[in-house]
């Protein structure tokens, strides 16, 4: 009955969300085509007119009270790997999906050094906590809001409800020397003086990167003061000065540091034994089944302050409405034609769709929404570079009708 509602509002120009939407100044929004993809998934279209031209968007409804509905994160096996989300939601045999967080795409800083594909903030799948936040100034994507962090995800919890939270990395690297304290889980870039663990979920991508740049500079050259440190079923038992590639074996944890943390892992010793603890931290109520990184766009029904009003571009963006029962998933159309969105006039259609929360995901050549069926995946929107590019995850969705 849920979905049913949520539909007629969206056909309508109303939220469920409660509360009066924002609107762009000067904004003509046409919904068109809403329809059951599933149960508790609605598919449908707009158009809003801009006096710069027309943005084309693409949007799943999700009906989370519904017992037939789930939402995961998609990835492709591995952190530091990437896929199309048609890949991702056929796999997986997702009814709908939409791209998800920024992550480390290019390289250009630093020559040599092979970009892993690996997203920028937290990821958690099926309740299993993949990884943590890069330091803030390693980051890619537009400009953040003030009071935003790498940290901030949208996700699913255990209590079907959707929310916006802010995942927090804490560990310790336990030798009998004391407690080392850990700064990183499987992400491309740590903070500076820092040990991160990488885990078999990483997957066989090169670890150089986790070592260049700083906290606050992105292009900034790689550490020169580094090492590695290979630990299985509790010992030590390998011991090396640069960060490796290859997968991590099952059982192990790869430790890197750099600077500090570099000297603090020399001081390890083969056999000796080491515990490495790490868990990601919500502020929200209970844990989380599924979250993904990006930014906040949209807090209590209005836009954040701060958001960017100059960069126009192909968006992505998750919301939520209804206190948490309704997840609106949406990308633009980059057809040629067709304007794009700031991360302000986003944060004002989101509202005007009925989110009274949302995220800024991935935009630009990332942004794809897909609807599934037994058959495979199909791309609804036209992706601005003209075919998919691979992303390192995405949020799908499931229905057991």
């Amino acid at each position: 009955m849920l979905t049913v509602l949520v539909a007629w509002g969206v056909l309508a120009g109303g939220g469920v969300a409660g509360g009066a939407p924002a609107a762009a100044a000067g904004t003509d929004l046409r919904r068109s085509g809403a329809a059951p993809l599933a149960p508790g998934v609605v598919y449908g279209e707009f158009r809003m007119t801009l006096p710069r031209g027309t943005v084309h968007g693409h949007l799943l409804t999700v009906d989370l009270a519904d017992p037939r509905v789930t939402v995961d994160l998609l990835y492709p096996g591995a952190v530091g790997a990437r896929s199309p989300v048609s890949q991702l939601a056929a796999d997986r045999r997702a009814v709908g999906a939409v791209n998800g967080d920024f992550f480390n795409i290019t390289e250009t800083q630093h020559p040599g050094v092979q970009p892993t594909g690996a997203s920028v903030g937290p990821a958690v799948a099926s309740g299993q906590q993949l990884k943590g936040a890069v330091p803030e100034g390693q980051r890619f994507g537009p400009a953040m809001p003030p009071g935003a962090t790498t940290e901030d995800v949208i996700g699913i919890g255990y209590d079907r409800r959707a929310r916006l939270d802010r995942l927090a990395l804490r560990g310790a690297v336990l030798t009998g020397q004391g407690a080392l304290p850990l700064r990183g889980l499987n992400q491309y870039a740590l903070p500076v003086g820092g040990i991160g663990a990488y885990t078999p979920q990483w997957g066989p991508a090169s670890r150089v990167r986790a070592t260049c740049g700083t906290d606050t500079d992105r292009a900034a050259p790689c550490s020169t003061e580094t090492a590695e440190v290979t630990v299985r079923h509790g010992r030590v038992t390998a011991l090396g000065e640069v960060p490796g590639a290859g997968g991590v074996a099952e059982g192990s944890v790869v430790l890197v540091g750099r600077e500090e943390g570099a000297r603090q892992l020399r001081g390890l010793r083969l056999g000796e034994p080491v515990n490495v603890s790490s868990y990601l931290v919500g502020r929200g109520h209970g844990r989380l089944r599924c979250a993904v990184g990006g930014f906040p766009i949209v807090r209590d029904g209005a836009p954040l302050a701060g958001l960017d009003t100059a960069a126009v571009a192909v968006r992505t963006s998750a919301g939520i409405g209804a206190g948490g029962r309704v997840l609106y998933l949406m990308a633009l159309d980059g057809a040629p034609g067709q304007t794009g969105l700031t991360v302000r006039e986003l944060a004002e259609l989101m509202a005007q769709l009925g989110a009274r929360d949302a995220m800024d995901l991935d935009g630009g050549g990332s942004s794809t929404l897909v609807t599934g069926d037994a058959y495979g995946a199909t791309v609804r929107n036209h992706p601005s570079g003209g075919a998919e590019r691979p992303v390192p995850n995405a949020l799908g969705v499931f229905s057991a009708g």
